[in-house]
């Protein structure tokens, strides 16, 4: 009896939460009047809840939970709490609507785009990414279209506050987040700009990965990298030995991967991707050991460039469902490594199934990124994309067709997968800075200068450098 009261009063939570939802923005704001805190109106939205607020210099700055449903088709089959942060700014500024597609860091930091507009920061922690995780958990539940529809409920519940502009914004899978976004709700936003974000529209086709990989950078970095790795697997005995003492110290286990040889030579085919994903191609070409390096060196580099840590079930667990959506609508890189292909004992190893646990069953849908594509070509409006020359997830990224309407690729020269507005070309950086502030309705291009409107702020604007084991954007 007392788990059917809870099921409905979950339910009354839920409906209640869908209802004010739906509202017009405008029937809300007349509601509401101006005065009061923000606090206060930000909780009296049904279904928000205040987990913490800390202070922040300039700002009011909340973590907060959001009741979602687990199945938006199905809202009355269940909910969870999604926890989001607001950095709020003032209700007359625009706001940016961010996400990294992974959880949801709790300290104050802004994206670019806030700096760039001066404007207030949703962010939102991904769906299934703990603690937003249902329990139990239904992984069917877990793409693109129920996470779309996460930001399409937030949105439409903070609208009514936050009355002027939104940008959706994120890096890597951030930067695909906002994009699926957009195309399942493309009115919802005034602009998007999307980071380094890959775009694997055939899963089994996946040749721009070698062609960068033949190409990237200096064909004597390319050796050096070359040499090192098949190092990596002549030594492979003695440097999986000392990673199963590690990992026996560290508390670290390999049961999903299988064993810690398993994990090594995974760690091992990632190495070169790594190295172009995060490395600077300025300095650390020339700080790639030479064959002969100690296995002390060649531990600390690789644990550096790869970490080997992140090939542990414990590395692996939080990231349980990026692999799951890698492995059944995403997509995930596959390229070859002719220069380890005698010294391989698992070939075909290194891909998402080999990540999530046997339990968890995983059923690859090969029309959701068709489909993504198809829409940003032809329909794509007030779009940014900023790729980075030497990053590896660039190799297949979003491009526009004919129907796009005001949207723009923007490649940094050189850049990784830090890349951003501020690292482009100065004649580039103009204008993407220029089309953001227009969509964000601060300033219009040729009205004035095309410059952030907030200043740098050294503990808010520090570039986020979460570290994702490789293979993962």
């Amino acid at each position: 009896m007392r788990k059917a009261i809870r099921w409905l009063l979950s339910l009354v939570v839920l409906i209640g939460t869908v209802g004010v939802s739906g509202a017009s923005a405008g029937a809300a704001t007349a509601a509401e009047p101006k005065t009061k805190d923000i606090k206060d109106r930000i909780l009296a939205i049904p279904g928000m809840s205040l987990i913490e607020e800390k202070p922040v210099d300039g700002y009011r700055y909340f973590v907060l939970n959001y009741t979602q449903p687990i199945d938006h088709r199905h809202p009355s089959k269940g909910t969870f709490q999604q926890r989001l942060t607001l950095l709020h700014k003032s209700v007359d500024r625009p706001t940016v609507f961010f996400t990294s597609g992974y959880n949801v860091n709790t300290t104050a930091t802004r994206s670019e785009p806030t700096k760039i507009i001066d404007g207030n920061q949703i962010s939102l922690e991904y769906r299934y990414f703990t603690p937003s995780r249902p329990q139990p958990t239904d992984w069917k539940k877990l793409n693109i279209r129920q996470a779309a529809n996460d930001q399409h409920r937030i949105f439409k519940a903070l609208h009514r506050i936050y009355g002027k502009n939104w940008i959706a914004t994120g890096g890597s899978k951030g930067g695909m987040t906002a994009t699926y976004y957009r195309r399942f709700f493309p009115h919802d936003m005034n602009g998007t700009v999307a980071y380094v974000a890959p775009n694997d529209v055939r899963n089994d086709e996946d040749s721009a990965y070698d062609r960068f990989f033949k190409n990237v950078g200096t064909a004597q970095c390319r050796t050096a990298l070359a040499a090192i790795e098949r190092e990596a697997l002549v030594r492979r005995d003695e440097m999986v030995d000392r990673f199963k003492k590690w990992a026996a110290k560290e508390k670290q286990t390999f049961s999903t991967v299988g064993n810690a040889d398993r994990a090594y030579e995974v760690m091992v085919t990632d190495l070169v991707f790594g190295f172009w994903q995060y490395q600077p191609a300025d300095t650390a070409c020339a700080q790639v050991p030479k064959p002969d390096v100690s296995t002390d060196g060649l531990w600390k580099w690789m644990d550096e460039v790869g970490g080997f840590s992140s090939y542990t079930d414990q590395g692996m667990e939080p990231y349980t469902p990026y692999y799951y959506q890698a492995g059944t609508q995403m997509g995930e890189p596959g390229y070859g490594y002719p220069q380890l292909k005698d010294l391989l004992k698992y070939p075909g190893i290194n891909n998402s199934r080999s990540f999530v646990p046997k339990d968890i069953p995983m059923r690859f849908d090969k029309g959701a990124m068709p489909d993504v594509d198809r829409w940003v070509r032809h329909h794509a409006h007030r779009m940014m994309f900023v790729n980075g020359q030497y990053d590896p997830w660039s190799s297949e990224h979003f491009e526009l067709g004919k129907g796009a309407r005001d949207s723009y690729v923007f490649t940094v020269p050189g850049g990784n997968h830090g890349s951003n507005i501020e690292k482009l070309k100065a004649a580039d950086r103009t204008k993407a800075t220029a089309e953001l502030l227009d969509w964000a309705g601060v300033q219009a291009p040729g009205t004035g200068k095309a410059t952030p409107q907030a200043p740098y702020d050294k503990k808010l604007d520090k570039q986020e450098t979460r570290r994702m084991p490789m293979l993962r954007p």
